[in-house]
């Protein structure tokens, strides 16, 4: 990229950076989830609005594609800082969390995941039957990926954005937040599962069996050493004498880890997502030494780095495709009755109060990025149509934002989030007034 490329790319970014702040801003003081001002940011910028009705000047932001070798050089630093923001988000997210599936809590994550996750899915799957298939079928025109990727878009919880949601009201460090990403992230590990095989059903006709059981093993694998073998060596490497980065440049000691993590997850195949959450999940052990550290990378990342990731969420979006607001209506209503009452269930058979379900069902009810991903891939493999894709897109966004308006409100009445939870009971006697929603 020459100098002159990167002073034009400047423009947006600055664009990015600045509107996701300020509609952050007035989220915020509408009592709203500020990630959902940051991810409108991009909508406002992309294809949706600005690129739908002002497409000369979006076009000076980014020119067309296939119009210049630009274009692609853009899309490719928009991918970068998508990824480092992301990462960033999750190596935060992971460091904030202590004790994730600690014995405490093993029995309640169970109960959440098995049945809050596994029951929608499975209903989906046994409404086959009464759906309309054939009006959310995509080109490719295979009827068992499109049952997968439904069963999917109803079942599935967003790390990324219930982080987000988490950090800014301040209460990462619950024993509610640590349920929610606890069961989010097993959540994940099996339903990207699978959406490979829907993807391999969607090109091939057959999906081949050797190659996803490898994936999986491979993503249970990492993910059970990054849990709990790794924190253990690396507590001994933070605290070796011949560990230079750790006293002269502690900061770059993170992002090294964060780094190694994520290389070794993409030699394997294996999420970033889960690859920075443990990362930051594995440094908690020494979050005393590291304190000082993880707040100043905090400051940069949620300054700069993960509202572009929000934005570029937003940019990425084009709800200009058709739209049919009868599909929205349905599925929405549907997705979210059927999430809200099997997390519910959940919580209760693992013995929460109704209070306390109804917390939790919501907060695992926001589909965010995951729900945004799994449109993208599955509209761009043939499996879903565009107003399928567009009402995925949206019931991702809708979700969001209702769980964590839901989990303002709560704190803002001064209600637990759980009952009998110390550190939860702690978020409430701060005062309403010092939540960052």
């Amino acid at each position: 990229m020459t100098a002159a490329e990167f002073g034009s790319f400047t423009l947006l970014l600055f664009l990015l950076v600045a509107t996701a702040h300020v509609l952050g801003h007035v989220f915020t003081r509408l009592r709203q989830p500020r990630v959902v001002g940051e991810i409108l940011a991009g909508v406002l910028l992309g294809p949706s609005l600005l690129g739908h009705f002002a497409p000369t000047i979006a076009n000076t932001l980014i020119p067309p594609a296939g119009v210049s070798t630009e274009a692609a050089k853009y899309d490719v630093i928009l991918g970068f800082l998508y990824n480092l923001g992301l990462i960033l988000l999750m190596f935060a997210s992971g460091a904030e969390t202590r004790g994730l599936f600690n014995r405490e809590d093993r029995r309640e994550v169970a109960w959440l995941g098995s049945v809050g996750t596994a029951l929608p899915f499975a209903l989906a799957m046994i409404a086959a039957p009464f759906m309309p298939l054939d009006r959310l079928m995509g080109t490719a025109g295979e009827r068992t990926p499109l049952l997968l990727v439904v069963g999917i878009a109803v079942a599935v919880t967003s790390i990324p954005v219930i982080s987000k949601i988490l950090h800014d009201l301040r209460i990462l460090h619950t024993r509610f937040a640590r349920l929610v990403l606890g069961v989010a992230v097993l959540e994940d590990i099996a339903l990207w599962a699978v959406l490979a095989v829907a993807t391999a059903l969607a090109a091939a006709g057959t999906a081949p069996p050797g190659k996803i059981a490898l994936h999986v093993a491979a993503s249970l694998a990492y993910f059970a050493v990054g849990l709990w073998l790794l924190p253990r060596i690396l507590r001994h490497v933070t605290r070796a004498r011949w560990n230079v980065l750790i006293g002269s440049a502690p900061v770059a000691y993170l992002i090294v880890i964060l780094l190694a993590y994520s290389a070794v997850a993409a030699a394997l195949e294996v999420s970033l997502v889960f690859a920075a959450f443990l990362a930051g999940y594995a440094v908690v052990a020494e979050r005393e030494l590291l304190a000082e550290s993880i707040a100043a990378l905090n400051k940069v990342a949620f300054a700069v780095f993960i509202p572009v990731y929000f934005a570029v969420v937003g940019y990425k979006l084009d709800l200009s495709r058709r739209f049919s607001f009868g599909m929205l209506a349905a599925f929405l209503a549907l997705a979210c009755a059927v999430k809200l009452l099997a997390a519910g269930a959940g919580a209760r058979f693992a013995g929460f109060n109704w209070r306390d379900s109804v917390n939790l069902s919501m907060a695992l009810n926001a589909r965010g990025g995951p729900g945004i991903v799994l449109a993208s891939v599955a509209y761009d493999a043939g499996i879903i149509n565009a107003p399928f894709y567009t009402t995925l897109v949206l019931t991702a966004v809708l979700t969001s934002q209702a769980a964590g308006a839901w989990l303002e409100f709560v704190l803002r009445k001064g209600w637990p989030l759980l009952e009998g939870s110390a550190a939860d009971a702690a978020v409430v006697e701060r005062g309403p007034e010092k939540i960052a929603a």
